[in-house]
């Protein structure tokens, strides 16, 4: 039997919310093509909703909830599609993506994916 060891590193996330992060995320989203609004300071706005389970910073201090700052915001808007659709399911999420609209959705993947994270060992 043969024994195999790795070495693991810890790592800290740090969020910073820089504007030309800002400005970038919303220059690739504009850039896409993409006829509907994607407006990171309307998805701050309503963040707020998802702040209890995923953190003001989209940073989750939860170990059922994931971490939604600087995840790129296709990824993220697919994701809220699927759970108000009932394509995907979960229990609090299907609940909060249902009233959402098309804009509301891009708007705050907009907004997550504007996040700028920095990973440090230490």
């Amino acid at each position: 039997m043969t024994k195999t060891m790795t070495k693991t590193k810890t790592i800290r996330v740090v969020p910073t919310n820089g504007l030309l992060s800002m400005s970038l995320a919303l220059g690739l989203a504009l850039g896409a093509g993409a006829a509907q609004a994607r407006d990171p300071v309307a998805g701050k706005a309503k963040a707020g909703m998802c702040a209890t389970c995923h953190g003001p910073l989209g940073l989750s201090q939860l170990p059922n909830a994931p971490h939604l700052a600087g995840q790129p915001a296709i990824y993220l808007a697919e994701q809220l599609k699927a759970y108000r659709s009932g394509k995907r399911q979960n229990e609090v999420m299907s609940v909060m993506a249902k009233p959402l609209t098309d804009d509301e959705i891009d708007n705050l993947a907009a907004w997550y994916a504007s996040i700028e994270l920095s990973v440090k060992e230490k």
